[in-house]
């Protein structure tokens, strides 16, 4: 039996055990203000899942818990939860240790940008940040991070929104999801220059400027990663076969272990100078070798591929 207090009374209530469906898995979105979080639940509304707006976080373990049972009429579930919730009693670390408790192990989406990206989207759209009172954008967007750190050092996907245009960001909620709902792990290799900065939710970053940079190669100039020619020349360079095999063997012995610590998203940055030759070719062949695994689901996004 599990006891529990009542909302009007304050009396103990006791209560059956909840009977839940197997593989139930809730998502929480969430991250700062102005990052997309609108955008992402557009996404996986039309991917099926049921979208809970706003939602104070007392309430969610009731929502949930009311969609888990056996009988409930939707099985994909996901709350926005941003820093307006502050407001109400709880915090979201809370609900996903209580959660967790409850054998209903959420998926946290937090959705991050860099602070002149966020001050750029306010500004197109002319609103004010909900922390920022009196004073700057900037200040707001400060105490949003720091109220936010502890949620997004905890969060089970991070996405950096910040050089994705709309559509991209669609096919990395897509691609991530879709990974949820088959249960198999995700890898996402992103490609990236060093001169536009590291991506900043890359659970590895390599750098593969050791290889000689097809940009000073006149002919293949013009030409991306992507393209066959300058392929052929990055991959067919000295040392370029041996890291492809001792990196992929080195992540393969890694996988099971972020398995089964419930890692379950990947995200691997591959840099160079620029972002347009090196680096895409060498994601594209990971992206090739690890997709042989079928326990794995791999997409690829070239970040600086277009960028000058």
């Amino acid at each position: 039996m599990i006891q529990t207090v009542g909302a009007q009374s304050g009396q103990s209530v006791q209560q059956e055990p909840a009977k839940y469906r197997e593989n139930f898995t809730p998502v929480i979105i969430t991250g700062m203000s102005g990052a997309g979080l609108s955008s992402a639940a557009r996404v996986l509304e039309d991917l099926g899942w049921y979208v809970a707006h706003n939602m104070p976080p007392q309430l969610i373990l009731d929502f949930v818990d009311l969609c888990a049972r056996e009988n409930s009429p939707t099985d994909k579930v996901a709350i926005v939860c941003d820093v307006r919730s502050r407001e109400f009693r709880g915090s979201l670390s809370q609900v996903v240790m209580d959660l967790q408790s409850m054998q209903l192990d959420p998926t946290v989406l937090f959705l991050e940008a860099r602070d002149e990206v966020l001050i750029k989207r306010f500004d197109n759209v002319r609103r004010t940040h909900p922390l920022q009172g009196s004073q700057t954008l900037q200040v707001g967007i400060e105490r949003e991070r720091v109220l936010l750190s502890q949620v997004k050092e905890e969060a089970s996907v991070v996405i950096d929104t910040s050089d994705l245009s709309v559509h991209d960001l669609r096919r990395a909620i897509e691609s991530s999801f879709r990974t949820i709902v088959n249960r198999v792990q995700h890898v996402t290799i992103e490609s990236f220059g060093f001169k536009h900065g590291s991506p900043r939710d890359a659970d590895f970053v390599v750098d593969v400027r050791f290889l000689p940079n097809p940009f000073w190669v006149p002919e293949l100039r013009p030409f991306r990663g992507v393209d066959k020619p300058v392929s052929d020349y990055v991959l067919s360079q000295k040392g370029a076969e041996e890291f492809l095999n001792n990196f992929v063997d080195m992540l393969k012995g890694m996988l099971p272990g972020y398995r089964h610590e419930g890692k379950n998203f990947i995200t691997i940055g591959v840099g160079c100078t620029g972002g347009h030759h090196r680096s895409v070719a060498v994601s594209e062949e990971l992206a090739k070798r690890l997709s042989e695994q079928t326990d794995l689901d791999v997409s690829v996004v070239h970040r600086d591929i277009s960028r000058h």
